[in-house]
C-alpha cells in the first residue's frame, strides 16, 4: 500500500458496520508511530491533542498550515492511512483543503459544522451539506477518493435531552451523506439507545467516540457501529499516567 489511492481506497473499506475500526487518536509522530506498532491499521490526528501539543488552543487556534506541518510529520512516520481532523475548515477553500491534506499525505478528514472562527455559530444543515459537496467534488477532481467523515455538533448542544436532538441531528447527518459524505459523525457521548438509533436510520457508516479505557470495541459492534475514535480521551489518558509516574520524583 505505497499509493494515496490505494491507501484511500483500504482506508475507506475499514469502515464495517457492526465491524467497526478502532482508530486512535493521535497528534505527532511518536503517537502515530505507537498506534501503529501496537497493531491499528489506520489512525486519525485529532484536533484537540494536536493543538495541545503546539502550545495553541483548540477550536481553529491553530492556522491550516500548523495542521498541515504535523501531518506531513506523522505520514513520514507510519505506513498506515490517515485521516485529520480539519475542525470546521479554517476557512480555507475546498480545493485548497484537499489539495493541502493530499500534498501532506493524508487520505481522509472530519468535517465538523461550529464554525469556531465565526463565534461558535453552528451552520445550517444544507449550509454544511453544501461544503461536503464541494469538498467532495475536490477530492473527486484530485483523482483520489478522500474519506470524507462530516460530522454534527448538534448532540453536543449544553441544554435538550440527546434523545430529543436525534432527529434533527440524522436529517442533518442524511443531507451530508447525499451531498457525497463517506462517513457520518454525531458527536457525543450518549447512550446504548440512541446509539443503536444513529446506526440503524443513518444511510452511511456511522463514528462513535468513546475514552480508552472504558467500553469495548464488541459494544460498539452490537450498536452497529463502524468506526470508534478517541478525540482527546487518549491524550488524557497520557497524561493522567504521566503524572502518577512523576507524583514520587517531585
Amino acid at each position: 500500500m505505497t499509493t494515496l489511492p490505494e491507501k484511500a481506497a483500504a482506508f475507506l473499506e475499514l469502515h464495517r458496520p457492526g465491524d467497526p475500526v478502532i482508530l486512535p487518536t493521535v497528534w505527532d509522530a511518536w503517537s502515530a508511530d505507537l498506534v501503529q506498532q501496537a497493531g491499528f491499521p489506520a489512525l486519525t490526528v485529532g484536533s484537540h491533542p494536536l493543538a495541545d501539543s503546539l502550545g495553541k488552543s483548540d477550536h481553529e487556534g491553530m492556522a491550516f498550515t500548523d495542521v498541515l506541518g504535523r501531518v506531513r510529520e506523522i505520514t513520514s512516520a507510519v505506513d498506515v492511512p490517515v485521516s485529520v481532523d480539519l475542525e470546521s475548515g479554517y476557512g480555507v477553500e475546498p480545493a485548497a483543503l484537499i489539495d493541502g491534506l493530499l500534498q501532506a499525505g493524508a487520505v481522509g478528514f472530519n468535517l465538523e459544522d461550529t464554525v469556531h472562527k465565526e463565534g461558535g455559530r453552528l451552520r445550517e444543515p444544507q449550509e454544511h451539506a453544501d461544503l461536503v459537496g464541494r469538498l467532495r467534488q475536490a477530492a473527486d477532481d484530485s483523482g483520489v477518493h478522500v474519506v470524507v467523515n462530516a460530522r454534527t455538533d448538534l448532540l453536543l448542544a449544553p441544554s435538550g435531552d440527546p434523545a430529543e436532538l436525534v432527529g434533527p441531528a440524522i436529517e442533518r447527518l442524511r443531507l451530508a451523506a447525499a451531498a457525497g459524505a463517506d462517513v457520518l459523525y454525531p458527536v457525543g457521548r450518549y447512550g446504548p439507545d440512541v446509539l443503536a438509533r444513529l446506526c440503524a436510520e443513518l444511510p452511511l457508516p456511522v463514528n462513535a467516540v468513546t475514552v480508552p479505557e472504558q467500553g469495548d470495541k464488541a459494544y460498539f459492534a452490537e450498536a452497529g457501529a463502524a468506526r470508534v475514535s478517541f478525540g482527546p480521551f487518549l491524550q488524557a489518558a497520557l497524561a493522567v499516567e504521566a503524572k502518577r509516574l512523576l507524583e514520587p520524583w517531585k
